[in-house]
């Protein structure tokens, strides 16, 4: 998974430099066109810069090997960042909505028009960004990787709530003045409901909360391949970082000598792992086959 987890870094990288950029564009022009719309969503791009930070971060840390203190390696630390983006996110959410409010009833000049173009710039680029991470994020497993493309889907929601605020005011400064302030109070709330939308996905899956369904019948399906594999009774998944550890309780023939279903065991493991590049490891439980309806019947 190396090139997963190299493809995750090339693409937070990438995901920097264009944040930034709109941040200091956003920022410089928005507050020399006057616009509390367009700094509000400076400071929502700059925040995306921190949280791009903390994934490349998150990615170089849960591309460490196993050692003996972390035996399943060092992948939860990427679902972490992920949690913490999202944290970060809400908390920014909250600094915008309440600085764009404080001076709604305020009377001053409205916007140059220049304030809508990095707005629009925003738009294009965040959107074309956020596709990408979304595809990648999810080919790689990266919930921290989804989670900043959701990041970037809220940067093209707010961008275009903040372009509609700004031609509000624009379009009619006497009667719309304070559009372009409850449109950065707006950003604001758009960005804590994300916030918390990541704070929960991120936390399910640091509860061991299993995969979809689709995914338990693959690695059941995979098992049932290797010869001398008679069913799967029980199969559990939880993530670490950008792949799945698996326990699975594998049933053989209850005559076969020790060193045979030991045998089986290891093919069903190597199978999956080989099979499934999701998988980091397998761990396979042995059991007799038929046991259970014998058990029922007595």
């Amino acid at each position: 998974m190396a090139y997963a987890e190299d493809l995750g870094k090339k693409v937070s990288i990438i995901s920097i430099a264009v944040s930034a950029s709109l941040a200091v564009s956003k920022l410089i022009i928005g507050i020399m066109a006057g616009s509390t719309a367009v700094v509000a969503d400076g400071f929502e791009s700059a925040g995306d810069v921190l949280a791009s930070g903390m994934i490349l971060l998150g990615l170089w840390v849960a591309s460490r090997p196993p050692d003996e203190n972390h035996p399943y390696g060092h992948g939860r630390f990427e679902t972490l960042t992920g949690l913490a983006v999202g944290i970060g996110l809400a908390f920014v959410g909250v600094i915008i909505t309440w600085r764009s409010l404080q001076n709604v009833t305020a009377s001053h000049e409205p916007p140059a028009l220049y304030a809508i173009w990095p707005l629009i710039a925003s738009v294009v680029l965040k959107g074309g960004l956020s596709a990408y991470k979304f595809r990648v994020g999810r080919k790689i497993l990266s919930s921290a990787l989804v989670a900043d493309a959701w990041n970037d889907f809220v940067d093209i929601l707010s961008g275009s709530v903040a372009l509609a605020a700004v031609g509000l005011t624009l379009y009619d400064p006497q009667r719309f003045l304070a559009a372009d302030h409850y449109g950065g109070a707006a950003v604001g709330l758009i960005v804590i409901v994300l916030g918390l939308q990541v704070v929960r996905e991120t936390s399910l899956t640091l509860m061991d909360t299993m995969p979809e369904d689709d995914l338990m019948k693959s690695i059941r399906a995979t098992a049932l391949t290797v010869p001398g594999a008679l069913d799967v009774e029980k199969c559990f998944a939880r993530k670490t970082g950008l792949r799945y550890h698996v326990d699975l309780h594998l049933e053989v023939d209850p005559n076969l000598s020790v060193r045979r279903g030991h045998s089986i065991a290891e093919e069903v493991r190597n199978k999956v792992k080989g099979d499934l590049p999701w998988v980091a490891d397998v761990l396979v439980h042995v059991e007799p086959y038929g046991e259970r309806a014998w058990h029922g019947e007595h």
